[in-house]
């Protein structure tokens, strides 16, 4: 196997994993991941100024299970499978090479938990070789698994502090990230982040498609020892994260001395397809129906929504239409998928919110061939450029900096208002991207500015750095004052209690296919120190969760 396959561990990854380089004349790359219960293959364009956004031009995914292709006796892929696979990999090697013109050397193809596992890995391996001249096959040690896995759904944010956890079909992996500009006097300071969560990462057999095969084997003395094993298995592998990331322990003893207030709790973030259709249940079950935002990436929901697993059981067995997200293997998965839910609840303090992230072992590759000044940079600083290529006519601005005018925007507010705590542009590092937005319709009456505005939200679902709130505050913040009296006049119910006004907005009119719901809060302009050229909006978050 060696003569054919890499093995990419943690200690090697800085030779086998070739850098992106920025003098190259093509920045087009093409990577298959050879997981568990899918084959997903993807083009992405590294090209710069706008390397950090990891553009995807072309995605595909091959509905093969290794896992299951697996003989439970001798865990070997029957041949009719190793000849699938291989065809698959030469069909894919083709449209990145021929169709799209991707460098030979830039496709790459990783493979995880089955492969590791499979006794005959070989010839799987020499058909891919047979079929695809040149084309290797990288085995990635679990800990690079976690590695990619995290990297991957950091890949999303601009910062990013929590435990990180990818529930594939073989495997669970569990890890704590704290990046760089997310740390605040901790402890962890001084270690590259990414390898420290590799490193520190855990990983355990209990992925869905594993799972399920328990679950629905009958042996009920096989199904609580595996549901032990699993719940003692994340409740050790978080309690080594702890020992190991003192901000980590740190948010843990808080969580438990302050359990019940909001400020309080673990964030998690949720990468893989097990997870990501947990969190389109959640999404389909959302209080805001039909739900305005079609992609899960970025979904964000509080610990109390999460726990709710009995309801989503039972929306998963009683549900009879198609639920966005979910295909049918993966509805059969869910009971499985709950019970790493479950587990995992039971084994950390309280939770304060959960994420749901986009980004897999893919994005994680692009992100670590990248040098740590791009990578840790936020997407929102290059997506801005993005936005502002998009109006069609600039005006001359050349006397004013995107600066300029948001000092402008903060000269209006009392110098002791703390604003980096404010679910606003300003809170949410939304700034440049409001700025770069403002004058993108000017041409347009004030209805048409308004549907703008409100569809701003979800538009470009897969943008990186912007999450579900992000984009539901740039949607208001961006209507002025005309469209703003236009809102009102579409409300559906709204609360006043002399502080903050609490809205349900019609989504589209006249029939609403969907709502936003955002709380308004009032500033006496009393105590503005200049006029305000457009509504700065607090929205608070628990209402969109």
């Amino acid at each position: 196997m060696v003569s054919l396959v890499d093995i990419i561990t943690v200690e090697n990854l800085e030779q086998k994993m070739p850098r992106w380089d920025p003098s190259s004349p093509n920045h087009l790359y093409a990577l298959v991941d050879m997981g568990s219960n899918g084959i997903r293959f993807s083009i992405s364009d590294l090209s710069p100024p706008h390397t950090r956004l990891l553009k995807c031009v072309y995605r595909e995914r091959a509905a093969i299970s290794l896992f299951d292709a697996l003989s439970s006796s001798s865990l070997s892929f029957p041949d009719e499978t190793i000849k699938l696979v291989s065809q698959t990999l030469a069909r894919f090697r083709a449209i990145a090479v021929d169709d799209f013109g991707v460098q030979p050397d830039q496709v790459r193809v990783f493979a995880t938990e089955a492969m590791r596992r499979a006794q005959n890995a070989t010839a799987m391996l020499e058909a891919i070789r047979s079929a695809s001249p040149g084309l290797s096959v990288s085995i990635l040690a679990p800990q690079v698994e976690t590695l990619f896995g995290s990297v991957g759904a950091r890949s999303g944010f601009a910062d990013l502090k929590g435990l990180v956890l990818d529930l594939g079909g073989g495997s669970v992996q569990m890890t704590y990230l704290n990046t760089p500009s997310a740390r605040v006097n901790t402890a962890d300071h001084g270690v590259d982040p990414e390898i420290a969560a590799a490193l520190a990462g855990q990983s355990l057999p209990f992925g869905a498609a594993r799972l399920i095969k328990v679950l629905d084997g009958g042996d009920a003395d096989a199904q609580t020892a595996a549901l032990s094993q699993l719940s003692r298995g994340l409740s050790e592998a978080f309690q080594t994260l702890c020992a190991k990331f003192p901000s980590l322990a740190a948010a843990a003893a808080d969580a438990r001395s302050n359990e019940g207030k909001d400020s309080s709790g673990i964030d998690i973030y949720l990468c893989g397809g097990g997870f990501r259709g947990y969190g389109s249940i959640l999404m389909h079950t959302h209080p805001n129906q039909p739900y305005p935002i079609p992609s899960v990436g970025s979904f964000t929901v509080s610990g109390e929504l999460f726990g709710k697993t009995k309801d989503m059981v039972k929306v998963n067995k009683s549900f009879d239409g198609k639920i966005f997200g979910m295909s049918k293997r993966r509805r059969a998965q869910f009971p499985a998928i709950v019970a790493v839910v479950d587990a995992l609840i039971a084994a950390i303090p309280p939770i304060r919110s959960v994420t749901f992230c986009s980004g897999g072992n893919r994005e994680g590759a692009l992100m670590m061939s990248l040098p740590p000044e791009i990578r840790e940079s936020s997407p929102l600083a290059h997506s801005e450029d993005v936005l502002r290529a998009s109006v069609p006519c600039r005006l001359n601005t050349e006397s004013a900096t995107t600066q300029d005018v948001l000092d402008a925007l903060l000269s209006a507010f009392p110098s002791d208002l703390d604003l980096a705590k404010t679910t606003t542009i300003f809170g949410l590092q939304l700034g440049p991207q409001f700025v770069s937005e403002i004058w993108a319709h000017l041409g347009a009456d004030a209805d048409a500015n308004a549907s703008a505005a409100l569809h701003n939200a979800i538009s470009a679902p897969n943008q990186p750095g912007l999450t579900h709130l992000a984009r539901a505050v740039m949607g208001v913040t961006l209507f002025d004052l005309d469209d703003l009296v236009d809102l009102f006049k579409r409300v559906k119910k709204h609360k006043h209690d002399g502080k903050k006004v609490t809205v349900t907005v019609n989504h589209s009119s006249p029939e609403p296919k969907s709502c936003l719901v955002f709380v308004i809060i009032i500033i006496p302009t009393d105590q503005l120190q200049a006029p305000i050229p457009a509504p700065i909006l607090n929205i608070d978050p628990k209402l969109l969760t």
